[in-house]
């Protein structure tokens, strides 16, 4: 029974320990513009983009709209697939956001809620 419940809390702590990462795109809100991003807090990045916080591209061209985002479990996935998504076709890229927000909304405020 003791062994029981020692193992439940150690899975328990394993859990709360598991970090997400999340790849995300942003747009301007001619939707001409793309950012793609990787970050372990979406919620604080996305309110960076949107309140100009850091100075670069984002802040450069407007790109203040949370388009699409994907939660990953680990780090190193998370950047591969940034990266290799950086170098796609701009159709590539529409189709990925087309697939969950076909019309280009700002989901930010979901994760909000």
């Amino acid at each position: 029974m003791q062994f029981q419940a020692r193992s439940s809390l150690k899975n328990n702590r394993n859990e709360q320990v598991m970090k997400a990462y999340y790849v995300y795109m942003m747009a301007n809100k001619y939707n001409n513009v793309l950012y793609v991003g990787v970050t372990n807090n979406l919620i604080r990045r996305v309110y960076e983009h949107k309140t100009n916080l850091v100075d670069g591209f984002t802040s450069k061209y407007k790109c203040h709209k949370l388009v699409w985002f994907e939660k990953i479990e680990d780090i190193e996935t998370a950047i591969i697939i940034e990266k290799r998504m950086k170098k796609w076709k701009r159709e590539y890229k529409e189709n990925v956001i087309n697939e969950m927000n076909p019309e280009w909304k700002d989901v930010y405020q979901n994760l909000l809620e």
